[in-house]
């Protein structure tokens, strides 16, 4: 029988983690391998009842977790969906993740929700806007939020700041930590033209509480350009991979999560990507 209220685990460890799926329920719970915590998307987990939430339950007694918002559209021009937050806060208060995180980003226009993570221009009232969210968010579920650098495909003539100098206002303006995508970092610079290791260099990583690896779809634009899509739909890049050894070596050992969350792989597969994690976190241990 599962634990209504598992005891949580308060903190994640320095280690690799697996966006949790179902279909990989057995083979975590019998041999998770070098997964040492697991992530799940909160908005699959708010509501009541049902084998879900049982398993949830159940991994949440052996391993650490994450909850991970995609739906809350923090960076939107109106307020924040107040039942929304209320499925937050009831999440959190039965759950008690390790770590919760949301994404620097806006799905929503009006009534309207777009099934996609938009990015934004960085000015200061923009600053201001997301600060109140993320303020409102964070009294609301009561906990620290990680709020996490987008993937982008354009940029905005009216941005008057860079997004690192922008993600690290929101932090000191919010108290909140930042949750580093490198995938996003590789994604964007491709697609903008930019230098990655420049931007990591400028990133402020004494406030990331996550790290996320995922993988990425290659296309061109209209005029032949590289455009990369991030789509969490297969392995990891190589040169994701180097970008990665290049953050823990400047920045230290930090939670590194694996996501995969499109034409999911068995077990051997995932586990093996976290192998690969693995093995760059004890490269910079030793």
């Amino acid at each position: 029988m599962f634990d209504e209220n598992p005891k949580p685990i308060d903190r994640l460890p320095n280690a690799p983690g697996v966006g949790y799926k179902p279909q990989h329920f057995a083979d975590i719970t019998n041999d998770p391998g070098v997964v040492g915590w697991l992530e799940i998307h909160a908005e699959n987990y708010m509501g009541d009842g049902g084998r879900p939430l049982a398993q949830l339950r159940h991994l949440a007694e052996t391993f650490a977790m994450s909850a991970h918002g995609v739906g809350l559209s923090i960076g939107g021009e109106t307020r924040l969906d107040p039942d929304h937050l209320k499925r937050l806060k009831h999440l959190n208060d039965w759950l008690k993740p390790a770590s919760f995180s949301e994404h620097l980003a806006w799905s929503t226009h009006g009534a309207e929700f777009l099934n996609d993570l938009l990015p934004l221009p960085y000015t200061e009232a923009t600053v201001t806007r997301v600060a109140d969210h993320v303020d409102e968010l964070q009294e609301t579920i009561g906990r620290k939020v990680l709020l996490e650098n987008p993937s982008s495909y354009l940029a905005f003539t009216e941005s008057t700041m860079s997004e690192t100098d922008f993600l690290r206002e929101i932090a000191r303006r919010t108290g909140c930590g930042l949750l580093l995508d490198v995938n996003n970092v590789f994604v964007s610079a491709t697609n903008l033209d930019t230098d990655p290791i420049a931007y990591i260099d400028d990133f402020p990583l004494d406030h990331v509480g996550e790290i996320h690896l995922g993988g990425h779809d290659e296309d061109e634009d209209d005029h032949g350009a590289p455009l990369l899509i991030d789509s969490h739909g297969r392995e990891v890049a190589d040169p994701v991979w180097a970008l990665y050894d290049y953050v823990i070596a400047k920045g230290g050992v930090r939670p590194t999560l694996i996501e995969w969350d499109n034409d999911v792989p068995d077990w051997p597969t995932l586990e093996a990507e976290a192998q690969r994690a693995q093995a760059i976190l004890q490269k910079a241990v030793a």
